[in-house]
């Protein structure tokens, strides 16, 4: 039975990871990024490999799921030949295989899952499940070697955005997530009314530059005394304001509509972020997910984080989108603290649960 062997692997590294180096290969298809790499002690990247489908999904203004998990099953025999080989290893040399299992667009999950269960069955080796939220905070382990737990985490991707107070490597509370649409999805459709095309952030955060905040589309505090965040009231108020503009003939102020909203939105998440950090008495904050690479959030958190002397960590530029290094040091990290192994009944979860205590919280 594969559990049976792969069980005994796992034990066995469970006894040895302190005193010999440990390789795991890290799969990622979440969404329109088809990922392999291969970690060395959830630290150090060795190979890390992602076949982008911007280019594709650009022509529908964003991601169509059928055609993303076509084009994961095109990449991912290719992508792993490229990651072992940039690794200089082969599969005889992996010790374990993660992969993400949720959350994300459920075809183009099932083509990671099943590619990640054919390689485990074929090989013995254990099979690690990660959650991909999880992911981006581990991609501050690969940037910040000397980085631990405990820590506050900001989570700002296209699907996912909240506050975690992360206790330990695998055990975690959610502080607060979006009731609504994630911060990345809310740049994607405000780009979209806008004409900038896909992925939306890129473009705010350079029009944004050019521009001036003076069209208040937050008004109000939103969601008071709480971790939580809702974006969809600044992107209603954004599409209604274009289209009356529209309506009546009259130019559209790109660059302070980016302006305004990226102020306005990065402030939302600033503010709360430093709150979480000040009410837990956490002096380290992580940030991690594609909103991460954000130019005004980075500088704003940065600011706000030496007034309070609190230590902001955010991953390296390669390392804000989906990657299979991220999901390979996660794997890591869940391997070593004994979490179960997962067996050939594992399947895609897009709506997984955050599997974090969640506690009401108030500011």
């Amino acid at each position: 039975m594969y559990i049976d062997i792969a069980k005994e692997k796992f034990n066995k590294l469970k006894k040895e990871y302190k005193s010999r180096d440990i390789l795991v290969l890290g799969i990622e298809s979440s969404c329109d990024e088809t990922s392999i790499a291969v970690v060395r002690n959830g630290r150090e990247i060795l190979s890390n490999v992602i076949a982008t489908q911007i280019e594709i999904h650009a022509r529908f203004g964003g991601v169509v799921p059928e055609v993303a998990s076509r084009n994961h099953l095109l990449a991912i025999d290719s992508v792993l030949d490229e990651a072992l080989s940039l690794a200089g290893v082969t599969l005889d040399d992996i010790d374990a295989i993660a992969v993400t299992y949720g959350a994300g667009l459920v075809g183009a999950l099932m083509v990671g899952v099943s590619y990640a269960k054919a390689l485990a069955f074929a090989t013995g080796l254990p099979l690690i499940a990660v959650n991909h939220i999880k992911g981006h905070i581990s991609a501050n382990y690969l940037t910040h070697k000397d980085l631990e737990p405990p820590f506050v985490a900001l989570i700002v991707s296209g699907g996912h955005t909240a506050l975690v107070k992360v206790n330990n490597y695998v055990k975690n509370t959610l502080l607060g997530s979006t009731i609504d649409d994630a911060v990345g999805e809310c740049y994607d459709k405000v780009a979209k009314v806008l004409g900038l095309g896909y992925p939306g952030g890129i473009a705010i955060d350079k029009h944004a530059s050019s521009g001036t905040n003076n069209l208040p589309f937050i008004k109000h505090e939103i969601m008071p005394k709480t971790f939580d965040f809702s974006f969809s009231g600044v992107k209603t108020a954004i599409v209604n304001y274009v289209h009356k503009l529209n309506q009546n003939g009259e130019p559209v102020p790109v660059d302070d509509i980016c302006a305004s909203m990226q102020e306005q939105v990065v402030e939302e998440l600033v503010r709360k972020s430093i709150s979480a950090c000040k009410k837990y008495h956490e002096k380290k904050l992580v940030v991690g997910g594609g909103v991460s690479a954000n130019s005004r959030l980075r500088e704003r958190l940065l600011a706000e984080g030496q007034k309070n002397k609190i230590q902001v960590y955010f991953p390296e530029m390669k390392l804000t989108g989906d990657n299979g290094a991220m999901i390979a040091s996660e794997g890591y990290f869940q391997l070593i603290s004994g979490e179960s192994l997962a067996d050939m009944d594992l399947t895609a979860e897009p709506n997984i649960n955050l599997k974090w205590v969640r506690r009401e919280q108030k500011l």
